[in-house]
Parts: structure tokens; sequence; C-alpha cells
């Protein structure tokens, strides 16, 4: 804590001392607020349960004091008693994010808490995610220095958030991990000094990144058993290259030998391989990428399961669904036991004036995802975790694939608008999802086939006025059968918006999960109340998934920017 005083002073003097000499730099203060409330009731259809608490939020208050040299911040967070699906350890209040910027022409000093990313998170990605609850940020220090055109250097340093933590060794009320984490990362831009690839519309940067955490074995319930590296280091090299409408990106990451929870304590490297390539033209667009990953979980406490501690963060290569019955089934990438994925796209935009697009144009979208697992070879013929501990765990050959399907999803998207009142959204959608695999059980059979279709109609009488509905039908046989969802908005004078959905389970449980609210904005506020049913289920983003209750009750979500 001295160390981190004298840091977070240090650049308090340098920045003000920048900004001294400059009296005439603006000084701004911004913010917002975010709260999300319940008030649940119980309710045994769904099977919610008795609750101790008859008030449950998360709230959130953000300021930024911004000037020419100097930026701080701080966030204080009230979660004394958090919306379900949060983790127990999740509760708690106070200021768990606070830091102070200072630059002055090519050198940027940060003190405080960071949110950074290297790449594309392979080897560090500290973010914030609120519906997730995952708010991994490090708490230290950085120096980013660009002292020549197309260099960009980055070195940090730092313990990471875990959660808040009230004790009498722990006044303060943050819990940080035991493992302390530092890195540097650097960017060259090549196009920048060669005149003739800018003259032909070449640009190449190039990237590279080192990563290392440092963990006392002692601290492990397993240093007994096992010879635990105190330090686990890992690189991470990247390439982009763009031509014109195309764009390449070539990236691959490696991380060295990292016992942990996670990997049931094995001795093997981890390491990932990205390629993409995206082209893009006006009224056209297509992308493909492939992933490999294998042992990439990589945390600053290895011991610790749950959502907290990453330093990395391993994207899922599948579409993330907007609408309610395709999104019920989301996947969660598998960071430890690794992954082929496979992800592609091509959209269309069809001509006013022709036969596809009539009057006002057509889009026709299809994405398709392929995600599968890896061939392992295990060091004793078979993949028991408490038999593989202390050993390299298993071969895997590069190329081979494993027996399992983890996921799959073929979409197409059709929009048209019919007339300037009406326009409509249809998308059909098969997907294959191991429920085994991303939720560590199967109801009726490992593999759940759906197929889904979606109606989305809109019509806008006049500039004040406009409805929409949605009608959407799930066939499945597994799981818990069929679904149906419905939805109709009104939204008047493009500030009032109410609306009513019903989402029902046709064969398994025949439960209505029914909802209906009203939402008001007025320049940067946003007021929502709405009372209704939530199905218990996972809500995922990027891969990263939180299981959510099921429940019943009023909410009420504020949110302003000022």
């Amino acid at each position: 804590m001295k160390k981190f005083g004298f840091l977070l002073t240090f650049a308090l003097i340098c920045s003000w001392a920048a900004y001294a000499q400059d009296e005439q730099a603006p000084v701004t203060l911004s913010g917002a607020l975010q709260t999300d409330m319940l008030f649940p009731e119980e309710d045994e259809a769904i099977g919610t349960g008795t609750y101790e608490d008859r008030f449950l939020s998360n709230t959130y208050l953000d300021l930024n004091l911004n000037s020419k040299y100097v930026t701080a911040g701080a966030r204080l967070e009230l979660l004394q008693k958090p919306l379900p699906g949060f983790e127990s350890d999740f509760a708690g209040a106070g200021l768990p994010y606070l830091f102070v910027a200072g630059r002055y022409k090519w050198a940027e000093l940060t003190v405080g808490d960071i949110y950074d990313q290297f790449g594309s998170g392979f080897i560090l990605r500290f973010y914030e995610e609120r519906s997730l609850g995952v708010s991994n940020s490090l708490r230290g220090g950085r120096l980013v220095l660009s002292p020549y055109k197309g260099i960009r250097f980055k070195a940090l340093g730092g313990k990471q958030r875990v959660y808040f933590n009230y004790s009498l060794q722990n006044k303060l009320g943050f819990d940080y991990s035991s493992g302390a984490v530092w890195g540097a990362d650097l960017e060259l831009g090549i196009n920048e000094w060669i005149p003739k690839m800018q003259e032909n519309n070449w640009y190449l940067t190039l990237g590279g990144s080192f990563v290392s955490k440092h963990q006392p074995a002692d601290l492990s319930p397993n240093s007994f058993i096992l010879n635990l590296p105190e330090n686990v280091a890992a690189t991470d090299v990247r390439a982009r290259l763009q031509k014109d409408n195309w764009n390449f990106l070539v990236e691959y990451a490696y991380k060295f030998n990292d016992p942990s929870q996670d990997n049931g304590y094995i001795y093997r490297p981890g390491q990932a391989l990205m390629l993409s390539a995206v082209y893009s033209k006006r009224g056209m667009s297509a992308f493909l990428q492939i992933k490999r990953s294998e042992n990439m979980s990589y945390r600053s406490d290895r011991d610790r399961e749950g959502s907290a501690g990453f330093i990395n963060h391993m994207p899922a290569f599948s579409m993330t669904h907007t609408y309610a019955l395709p999104a019920l089934y989301p996947y969660a990438t598998q960071i430890a036991d690794g992954e082929w994925a496979f992800q592609g796209e091509f959209a269309y935009n069809f001509k006013r004036k022709t036969p596809m697009g009539g009057k006002y144009g057509t889009t026709l979208k299809l994405n398709a995802t392929y995600i599968h697992s890896l061939k392992k070879e295990f060091v004793d013929g078979f993949g028991d975790k408490e038999m593989l501990k202390g050993t390299d765990g298993y071969k895997s050959p590069f190329f081979g694939f494993g027996d399992e399907t983890y996921y799959t999803d073929v979409n197409l998207t059709l929009d048209k608008k019919i007339t300037k009142q009406w326009s409509i959204t249809a998308m059909y959608m098969y997907q294959l999802y191991n429920q085994k695999v991303v939720e560590g059980h199967g109801i009726n059979g490992d593999i759940v086939h759906s197929n889904i279709i979606v109606a989305d109609v809109k019509y806008a009488p006049t500039k004040n006025v406009s409805m929409r509905a949605e009608l959407q039908y799930l066939h499945t046989k597994q799981a818990e059968g069929q679904w149906v969802y419905g939805l109709y908005e009104l939204s008047l004078f493009r500030s009032l918006m109410l609306y009513v959905s019903d989402m029902y389970n046709i064969d398994a449980t025949k439960t209505h999960y029914y909802s209906g609210g009203v939402s008001y904005n007025w320049r940067s506020h946003r007021l929502q109340v709405a009372y209704g049913r939530t199905r218990a289920g996972y809500n995922c983003s990027g891969g990263v998934c939180r299981y959510v209750p099921a429940s019943r009750g009023v909410t009420l979500s504020y949110n302003v920017i000022f």
C-alpha cells in the first residue's frame, strides 16, 4: 500500500506540473449512474424458493475528471444484496475502481485500477462486463509510450481485483488475488515508415506481448504433493494486413505450464492460434475465422474457480443472438479443455429496383459456426482428472479432431423493407448444442438439436408512433422440448415504450414466462419498470457465461449519463 500511495502521489505531481504549463486547459467532470433493482416474489411454478431479502440491487456510480494533461476516475459500487445469479463473494460496497492518469507529449502514466487488452486478449484482457459480474481490473501502474510514428509500447503490473472482502485484516473491503501480474506489449505500424505502402493502400501492423504472473507455491493446498511453478509466463505474436477491401489477421499465443484447478493440475503448456479474413465493400461483406486453442485458462490464482481471476480471455467464435429463443442455449468457450472453432458469414444487400431488392432493397445474411473437441491421447489411457494430476496430462496432435461436437449454428436472416411504414426481419436457424459439455449435464440426451424460426415485423405509421411484433418458435425433442415466444412493443414520441411478452414451454413444464413493462427516455435519462418471470438459464457474452436462476417480481432500472 505504501508503494501504491507513492506511485499515485508521483503521478499526480507529474500530471499537475504538466497541467500548470497550460492554465487555459479546460477541466470537465462527467459520469454515469446505473442501478438495477429486483423486488422478488416466491413462485412455486418456476422454483424460485424462499427469498431472505425482498429487495436486491446492483448500483454503479462512475465519475471522471478530464483535462488536457490529467484524467482521474472512480467508481462506487453498491452490491450488498446483488441480483440473482451473481456469485456469493460478489456482494459488497465500496470504491474498487480508482485511477489517475497523466499525459504529456508521447508518454502516459496511469496509477490505480486499470482495464486493458493486449491483441485479441489471448494472454491479457482486463475488462468489465456488469451483466456477467466480471470486473477483473488490475490495481497497479501502466506506462504507455509512443516516441515515434508507428510505435506504441505498453508496460503494466499490479494485483488483480477478485471480489469484495470484509475482514479485520482487510479493512478496505477489497479482495485482490494472491498472485501478481505484469506484462508488456509492443505494436509497430510498418506502413507508417514506408510511404509507398500508404500510396498503394497497404497497411501492416505487427505486435508482440509478454505477460507473467507470480504466485507463491505455498499458498496452494496442492503444494505438499506438487512442485508448483511460482512464475508462469505467456507470449503472443500477431500480424494484421489490410489492402483495399481485405483485412487479414493471424495471432498465436503460448502459455508455459500452469497447473491449476481448471486443468486438473497438469503440466502441459497451452497455446492458441487464430486466423481471420474479412472482405467488405458497399453492399456486400464476408468473413471467415478459425481458432484452435487448448489449455489456455490463465488466472492470477491457480486454485480459484468461477468467473473471477482470469488474466486472459478466449473469445467464442459463435454469433451473439439478440432474439430470445435463438439465445436460449448460448455457447461458452471451453477455455481449459480447448476447441477447434470455425465461423463464417456472408451478407449481401440487393439493390433497389431489382427483382430481389424491390422498391427499398433487401439484405440477406448467412452465418455459420462449428466448434469441435480436440483429439487427445491421455498419458494413462483415460481422462480422469485426479489420475492425471502432476503429469503432462495428454498429447494432442495439432490438426487432430476429437469425437465430440460442442456447438453448431447455421442461421439465415432476411431484412426487407416492404413499404415506408412496414418492414420485416425473418430468420431460420439450426442449432446443435452439447448440453453435457457446456452445462455439465444433459436433459433427454446430451446433444440438443433445435430448429428455430423468427419473424419480426415493424410498423411506423408516423414519426412519433411505431410498433413491433415478434413471433418465435423453437422445435427440439431434447432438453425441455418445444418453445414459443411472442412480443409486442409500442413506441410513442421516441421516448416512451410499452411492451408485453410471453415465452411458453409447450412440452416439459407447460410454463409461461410472461413479462410486461414500460420505459421512458428523457435526454440522458432512462427509466424502466417491468413485472414478470425470468427463466433459469445462462447469460453469455463473448463466450463467458453466468447462470441466472429463475425469478419473478418487479424490476426497476435507471440509467443517466452526465
